[in-house]
């Protein structure tokens, strides 16, 4: 990352904007991605006046966007078939539809919150498409907070200017913390999924 970052910081700005957008984008298919340290140094280019803040911010939120519908079509397409087909062999088949179900329930407060789940994005576009959320709601609402997250970076590397790096340490802790909180939920899955079928396996025995 940070040899990509001093390769940018020597290219002219269609350059930039071409590797912001697409880093933006890949990170939604292949996490983790640091691209949220890349847009806070875009940000710092646009305090040095070699860049456009709204350009920027429009280019990042639609590579962002682009990744979240690949990986929306990925979960629409071949989800429901990765799980049930074993790939996945700790996740029951019954738990993937309630799975499904909490998402259609909730979905919509995890697509707008979408961009503030460092490390967790990719997961929430393929369950929004495996769960059959409208694509153009869906979209829209993950254009949103793709807008919304990518604001608050440029503006801050704005402001910090040659400082942008402080940030760079905050997102890792945050990124972190939500890591972390999502292996806890990972671990009362599995814990909740094993008891049950103890549970059940010492109901069939007893019969």
């Amino acid at each position: 990352m940070e040899e990509l970052i001093r390769r940018l910081s020597t290219l002219n700005p269609f350059w930039v904007y071409v590797t912001v957008s697409g880093v933006a984008f890949i990170e939604n298919i292949f996490p983790p991605f640091p691209s949220d340290v890349l847009v806070v140094f875009a940000g710092s280019l646009v305090g040095l006046g070699a860049i456009d803040f709204w350009l920027a911010l429009i280019l990042t939120s639609v590579g962002s966007t682009l990744g979240f519908v690949v990986m929306y079509k990925v979960g629409d397409w071949f989800g429901l078939k990765i799980l049930e087909t074993g790939k996945l062999p700790f996740i029951p088949t019954a738990k993937v539809h309630k799975v499904e179900r909490w998402f259609r329930k909730y979905g919509y407060f995890l697509i707008v919150a979408n961009r503030f789940l460092s490390g967790t994005r990719a997961i929430v576009s393929f369950f929004a498409g495996m769960s059959e959320l409208p694509l153009m709601t869906t979209t829209i609402l993950s254009f949103v907070s793709a807008l919304i997250w990518n604001f608050l970076l440029l503006y801050a590397g704005m402001k910090l200017g040659e400082n942008w790096q402080v940030i760079g340490s905050y997102l890792a802790g945050y990124s972190r913390v939500v890591t972390a909180l999502l292996v806890v939920v990972i671990m009362v899955f599995l814990g909740r999924f094993f008891y049950n079928r103890s549970r059940m396996h010492e109901r069939g025995t007893k019969d």
